[in-house]
């Protein structure tokens, strides 16, 4: 994405442009009155954490034991997707070094920076890195530990575990992993894993035909463009890049940049730091912390929050144009349980594998936590505002599932089923107009999911 003009190919100008005032007394802490965890400073490239924990989950009703599994999970954690933002970074220090205008941080940076580009070019630009593998690998180990009756009954029944994907080499890998993951932990899985097939309607929607409208949205959509514009023109994304770069530069050297520049390689070297706890197995040695401090990172975090809360996420408070696209996802995962409740499908499980334009916009149409609040009338996203973090809604890695439970009516009436959704691995509540079987209960019907989960 092109958040800001780009560096001017020539760097040597007038020492005599205009060097910005002295920042503001941002922290931490008080740049929008909100603390952060350290995971919302990576925004969606944040790496996966699970939410919850397996001794915690409710037990389902009495009566009512596991009967199939379904997921959507984005893939997890990735080499960056090309070396625009390092190779940015490094022509500037270059043109610093060669007029000996790099202070003591300065010159520790280039190095870093190539460490992690090499890193990622190793790793194959846009590829699954090793930490990704292993947070897939984990949340399926997690998901036997969580469902060990489901699985010795897929085993028994011979039941096929059907596997789909986006196509995307990340995603593909990721199903890979988590499938590995599955067997590895019951070896028994491995003959009744399906391979990945390629479905782009399902995984890959915000990219397809059908879905022209939200491409044309992102691409010239005025509301859009001119809510992005005034973000990032706050006053005080100049005031973070002129921290950042006169960290690393001389005065003159910084005062020769301008405004603008700084800006560009300030989001540069954000991304860059975003990007690194990804290849933290390929690149361990790789810290770009010390370059950034946390209340820079922190408004960089925002903006590039505030760019996935308007592209993919709740948006614009009246409109549907990020996330309807997404029925197609939420209206696959009720099929699925509905299938296998009327025993019109063997699958044991279906397992999804995905990406952030297709997480954020499942989770802001079926209202999941931080995904329920748009933006206002002339009330742009703010961390202030609005609990929608990136890190939360769509780290690498995020998923839903859904576990579905059946009990055996002793009266030869049909059996009930009831359906649990975990997000990012923890028990998470339908939405509102959807009812428990019981106050507090994690379980519901899954005929009222039918019912409460219906969209136009």
């Amino acid at each position: 994405m092109n958040r800001t003009a780009p560096l001017s190919a020539v760097l040597v100008v007038s020492l005599a442009a205009g060097v910005l005032g002295t920042a503001g007394s941002a922290s931490a802490r008080d740049w929008d009155g909100v603390r952060y965890g350290q995971q919302d400073l990576y925004g969606t490239k944040a790496p996966y954490a699970p939410q919850g924990k397996v001794s915690q989950y409710q037990k389902p009703p009495k009566g009512f034991s596991p009967v199939f599994t379904e997921n959507v999970a984005r893939h997890g954690s990735r080499a960056m997707s090309d070396g625009e933002d390092g190779d940015a970074v490094l022509a500037v220090l270059r043109t610093a070094q060669q007029q000996g205008a790099l202070t003591d941080l300065g010159a520790q940076l280039g190095p870093q920076v190539q460490s992690l580009l090499d890193a990622a070019k190793a790793v194959g630009y846009g590829n699954l890195s090793e930490r990704g593998a292993r947070e897939h690998r984990q949340t399926a180990l997690r998901m036997e530990q969580r469902l060990p009756s489901l699985f010795e009954k897929i085993v028994a029944d011979h039941e096929p575990v059907a596997v789909e994907t986006s196509g995307v080499t990340r995603a593909v890998a990721s199903a890979n992993a988590f499938t590995g993951g599955l067997a590895a932990g019951d070896p028994r899985l491995a003959g009744l894993i399906k391979a990945p097939v390629t479905d782009k309607d399902l995984l890959y929607f915000h990219k397809q035909p059908q879905n022209a409208d939200y491409q044309a949205y992102l691409k010239s959509d005025p509301e859009l463009s001119g809510v992005l514009a005034g973000i990032a023109g706050d006053p005080r994304t100049a005031e973070a890049a002129h921290r950042v770069v006169s960290r690393l530069f001389r005065p003159d050297f910084t005062a020769a940049l301008g405004t603008t520049d700084q800006v560009s390689f300030a989001r540069s070297l954000y991304q860059l730091f975003a990007a690194a706890p990804d290849l933290s197995v390929e690149a361990p040695d790789v810290d770009l912390a010390r370059f950034l401090a946390p209340h820079d990172a922190q408004w960089f975090a925002y903006l590039d929050d505030a760019e996935e809360f308007y592209q993919k996420g709740p948006a614009f408070e009246g409109r549907t144009i990020t996330y309807r696209m997404a029925g197609v996802l939420l209206d696959d995962l009720l099929a699925q349980a509905e299938a296998k409740a009327a025993g019109t499908n063997r699958n044991g499980a279906v397992l999804r594998f995905t990406h952030a334009e297709e997480i954020e916009p499942l989770a802001a149409l079926m209202g999941l936590p931080g995904s329920t609040e748009p933006a206002g009338p002339g009330e742009p996203y703010s961390y202030r505002t609005n609990p929608w973090r990136g890190a939360e809604v769509s780290p690498m890695a995020a998923n839903v599932q859904w576990d579905l439970f059946a009990n055996t009516p002793a009266d030869g009436k049909p059996a009930t089923h009831l359906v649990r959704m975990l997000y990012n691995e923890k028990e998470t509540a339908f939405k509102a107009s959807c009812k428990p079987v019981s106050t507090g209960s994690h379980f519901y019907d899954l005929n009222e999911l039918k019912r409460c989960l219906a969209h136009g």
